[in-house]
């Protein structure tokens, strides 16, 4: 089955690792504050999904997905792997946000709860990420999808490993 109506998407970004070098030398929450502020680029990732890190506060990160078919999969719905890279990026992000500078995160382990698909009708959904625990080497973290209308979509659980960069 072929429409006729081919679909083109153009995606652009800035050099990661020096974002990462930015980001290094700064407290977490100020990084990421800085990425809100449109002073450090969204990472590529972003770019790539149609996402963004919207706000951000300790122990806490939103970020923003606009649902559109590009991120279908073959039964025309959102893929569950973009819903849980939102997720995996919110939780991973708010756990980022309660780090000193010097200090860096690596996911050890997520768990995604599905509730209902996201599709281009779903309008902007809402991801927010919430810190449970932070310790010296290991943070736990929370994360819930919504869709524009407010419907929960999905909710996750993260162990985030917590080391010097």
């Amino acid at each position: 089955m072929n429409d006729g109506l081919a679909r083109q998407r153009v995606i652009t970004w800035h050099d990661p690792l020096e974002t990462a070098r930015t980001g290094r030398g700064q407290p977490g929450i100020e990084f990421l504050r800085a990425i809100v502020e449109g002073a450090i680029p969204q990472p590529p990732i972003a770019a790539t999904l149609g996402f963004r890190l919207a706000d951000v506060g300790e122990g806490r990160a939103v970020f923003i997905l606009s649902c559109g078919e590009h991120l279908y999969n073959p039964i025309g719905t959102v893929h569950g792997g973009v819903a849980a890279t939102l997720l995996d990026s919110a939780m991973g992000c708010a756990v980022h946000s309660t780090l000193p500078a010097g200090l860096v995160y690596t996911t050890l382990e997520f768990k995604v709860n599905f509730v209902r698909p996201l599709t281009r009708d779903s309008g902007e959904a809402r991801c927010e990420g919430t810190v449970i625990y932070r310790g010296n080497r290991q943070a736990t973290a929370e994360g819930k999808l919504y869709d524009a209308a407010g419907r929960l979509c999905a909710h996750a659980t993260t162990t985030c490993m917590i080391f010097a960069a």
